[in-house]
């Protein structure tokens, strides 16, 4: 009963961030279940199962809004349904032992990658509105999905700061179209776990907690975002990521304890560095909205 109750905090927790992020939910529950020795394919089962409900919540919020666009989740959504059903597989026939330090080099790349992208750029983004084609939008998705399945998440990491960056549609849209389109990747992501986990099954608990954390925290979503700064957060969250499954591929290694220490303490200092790094961009960005306010 206690580890219900922490796997549906863990999918509440997990929720609260991919709400004022547009992002992470994935990563940050997978992360938690492969540190707690869940095999991998297992972990990103459980979690995908469980967005197939988080993320048909999300995109129904989304839509109620107006922010999506119909034209992105299409071409993003389709070919991320196919990547990560071809991942959902791949992993599937992985052994545990091959599986596992798989998973946590993915992660690990997945959390620098918030950690860079939150503590150097911040979330300000914005130019020519002019949409984007689909010889862009696929492969984006295919990659994506792929990467999102075999990670145990990925989805919103890769596919909504590569969108953001570009700047070709609104922020909300990008965000919105995302989460959308999410849903066909965690649904066909599910159904490959499934028939490829045919013999070691699915832990339908673990799946069924995170839903119900995840759905508890879908109403709180919305005022989260409000009142977090998304650069700070995200940039403490790629931390813990990246500390995370450095551990597990430490582990997975058999390191040492002095190249152990060594690696724990350059990466606590890049964790600080980076968080100091985003609460002063923060700082920058609300003088230099103060400043244009003034001015106009």
């Amino acid at each position: 009963m206690e580890s219900i109750i922490v796997l549906v905090l863990v999918g509440l927790a997990a929720q609260m961030i991919d709400g004022s992020l547009g992002m992470a939910y994935g990563v940050t529950s997978t992360t938690l279940l492969v540190a707690n020795r869940i095999g991998p394919a297992i972990a990103s089962a459980s979690v995908h199962i469980a967005e197939v409900g988080t993320t048909l919540l999300s995109g129904a919020a989304h839509w109620r809004f107006g922010n999506l666009d119909w034209k992105v989740v299409a071409q993003l959504g389709i070919p991320g349904a196919l990547g990560a059903f071809l991942g959902a597989t791949a992993l599937s026939n992985l052994s545990t032992e091959v599986a596992r330090p798989w998973m946590a080099g993915i992660l690990l790349a997945l959390g620098m990658s918030l950690l860079v992208r939150f503590a150097a750029r911040g979330t300000s983004r914005g130019r020519e509105h002019l949409g984007f084609r689909a010889r862009f939008l696929s492969p984006l998705g295919l990659v994506a999905g792929f990467v999102d399945a075999t990670g145990g998440g990925g989805w919103g990491p890769v596919a909504t700061p590569t969108l953001l960056v570009a700047g070709r549609t609104e922020p909300r849209k990008v965000i919105g179209s995302v989460s959308a389109s999410e849903f066909l990747v965690s649904l066909a992501a599910s159904i490959g776990f499934l028939i490829g986990l045919t013999g070691e099954g699915v832990d339908w608990r673990n799946a069924a907690a995170l839903l119900a954390g995840g759905a508890l925290a879908a109403p709180f979503a919305a005022w989260l975002v409000r009142k977090v700064v998304p650069r700070i957060l995200g940039t403490a969250v790629g931390a813990v990521i990246v500390l995370t499954n450095s551990r597990t591929l430490m582990n997975e290694a058999n390191v040492a304890s002095p190249a152990r220490t060594v690696t724990y303490v350059a990466l606590l200092a890049l964790s600080v560095g980076a968080v100091t790094l985003a609460v002063r961009g923060h700082r920058k960005e609300i003088a230099a909205a103060t400043a244009e306010n003034t001015a106009a």
